[in-house]
C-alpha cells in the first residue's frame, strides 16, 4: 500500500531593505513561488528590494495549487512556477498577462539523504532497491513539477514499479525535503536547488540524477492579470532577467532556461 502524505502548510516571508532607492508605491508585492525556490528566492528577492526600495512578500508552495489558486482570484501579483505551462495555461484564460511570461530557468533532480543512513548514493537510483530504504519521499506529482519529475526518472531507470509501494507523496517539494531531513523518509527526490540550502547540505549528501532520464523543469514566470501592483510587479520580472538575479540562481544549482523559450508567450 502507497504511503500518502499531504502537507497543507505555506511559508511566508517578508524581507527587509537596506538603503533603498525611493519605493515605487502601491504597497508590497505578493509573489506565488514554487517550492524549489525556497532557498534561492530569498536571496534574489533581497537584491531587488535593496535595488528598488519595493518590499516583497514571498508565498512558496506547488505549482499546481498556485495554479488553481490563480484561477480563484488569488490576490498575487507575479507568479514563479516550476511548470513552465501553468503560467501559459493562465496567459491563455486571461489570468496571467501574456506579454510577460518568461522562463526564468531550469530544475535539476536530485536523490538526498540523510548522512546517519549510511546509502552509497554513488549507485544512483538503483540504491532504492536496497531493503533499508522503507520511504522514498517525492512531491505529489498531481501538482508538483518536481513529483512528475521524479515519477519519470523512476520509470525510466525501470524501477517504478519495484519502489511504487515504498513512495510517500508529500504537498510539494520542499515538504518532501522535510520528510526525508525529519528521518521520516529515508530518501527524497527533490530540487537541486534545495539541498544545496544550508540545512540540507549539513545534514545530508545527495547525488544528481541525469536530466535524461526526465523532461526538463523549465520554469517560468508571469505577472497576475488582476494585479492591483502591476509597476512594481514589472520590475521584478524585469530584475529576474538581469546576470545578477541568474548568477544567484546558478549558485543555486539552476540552469539556464531553453534559449528559444526566454520572453516566450
Amino acid at each position: 500500500m502507497k504511503w500518502i502524505i499531504v502537507v497543507m502548510a505555506v511559508a511566508f516571508a517578508v524581507l527587509a531593505t537596506e538603503q533603498p532607492l525611493p519605493a515605487q508605491g502601491r504597497g508590497t508585492l505578493t509573489i506565488a513561488a514554487a517550492s524549489d525556490l525556497q532557498t534561492a528566492l530569498p536571496d534574489v528577492a533581497k537584491q531587488f528590494e535593496r535595488a528598488t526600495g519595493v518590499k516583497v512578500a514571498l508565498t512558496f508552495g506547488s505549482s499546481g495549487n498556485f495554479f488553481a489558486q490563480i484561477q480563484n482570484g488569488a490576490p498575487f501579483d507575479v507568479f514563479l512556477s516550476a511548470d513552465a505551462d501553468y503560467p501559459r495555461r493562465l496567459a491563455g484564460t486571461g489570468h496571467i498577462d501574456s506579454a510577460t511570461v518568461y522562463d526564468y530557468a531550469t530544475g535539476g533532480l536530485v536523490l538526498w539523504t540523510r548522512t546517519d543512513r549510511h546509502l552509497d548514493l554513488a549507485r544512483g537510483l538503483s540504491v532504492l532497491r536496497d531493503p533499508q530504504v522503507r520511504r522514498i519521499a517525492i512531491a505529489n506529482p498531481a501538482v508538483a513539477p518536481y513529483g512528475r519529475a521524479a515519477v519519470a526518472a523512476l520509470r525510466s531507470a525501470g524501477l517504478l514499479d519495484a519502489v511504487e509501494n515504498k513512495l510517500a507523496y508529500a504537498e510539494n517539494v520542499a515538504q518532501a525535503a522535510q520528510l526525508a531531513q525529519s528521518g521520516n523518509a529515508d530518501v527524497a527526490l527533490l530540487g537541486h536547488a534545495l539541498a544545496l540550502g544550508a540545512t540540507l547540505r549539513a545534514t545530508g549528501q545527495f547525488v544528481e540524477i541525469p536530466a535524461s532520464l526526465h523532461p526538463a523543469v523549465v520554469q517560468a514566470a508571469g505577472i497576475v492579470a488582476a494585479s492591483r501592483n502591476k509597476e512594481n510587479a514589472r520590475a521584478f520580472v524585469d530584475y529576474l532577467k538581469t546576470p545578477a538575479a541568474a548568477a544567484t540562481l546558478r549558485s543555486y544549482g539552476f540552469g539556464p532556461p531553453p534559449a528559444s523559450g526566454r520572453g516566450r508567450s
